[in-house]
């Protein structure tokens, strides 16, 4: 009986530790990926500056293509909202808060269930190419209940592989449309 009791001592103790160290982990992310497009800038800059646009290279488009999604305006305050069912894509909104054509592109993004983050587009033109890089930044504890801060801030940790995967997948076929559509042109 000791040792059952020493064992449930130890597990409550290892838990307790652990979710009190998810206070004191860092809690924010960066995410980077870049491509080279062989295409100018503002070719570059007119796919990702229109969210109308994003259903055709998004990464998340080809996860659930039957996703709800519905656009609004345009320019600074374009917004984009979706809706699916499959929780690799989830429910929320992105909406566009910064344009500097043909180099930048901010949007703010919130994810019903997980909070939001910023996502920022860089473009620089370099050798008949532009360098496109995608950039995720966001505080994994902001806008979470108190006593699930903890178990996202570990989550935090996964965040490079998983949205950094998706990003790659985004950024290869953003290329390969712009590109295929230069050469049908």
């Amino acid at each position: 009986m000791t040792l059952l009791r020493n064992a449930v001592v130890t597990l409550v103790v290892a838990i307790a530790l652990a979710f009190g160290l998810g206070f004191l982990l860092p809690d924010n992310v960066h995410v980077e990926r870049s491509i080279a497009i062989a295409a100018p800038a503002d070719t570059v800059f007119a796919e990702i500056a229109d969210l109308n646009a994003w259903d055709a290279w998004s990464p998340w488009a080809q996860i659930d293509p039957n996703a709800e999604m519905t656009v609004s305006g345009s320019g600074v305050g374009q917004k984009m909202v979706w809706s699916s069912e499959d929780a690799r894509v989830g429910h929320g909104s992105q909406e566009i808060i910064a344009l500097s054509s043909p180099t930048d592109l901010k949007t703010h993004l919130i994810f019903e269930e997980q909070g939001a983050a910023d996502a920022t587009f860089k473009l620089t033109e370099a050798d008949n190419a532009t360098q496109v890089t995608w950039m995720l930044d966001t505080d994994m504890r902001e806008g979470v209940p108190v006593a699930m801060q903890p178990f996202v801030t570990y989550m935090g940790f996964l965040m490079d592989a998983t949205v950094g995967k998706d990003y790659e997948t985004g950024l290869q076929n953003l290329k390969s449309t712009i590109e295929e559509k230069a050469i049908a042109s």
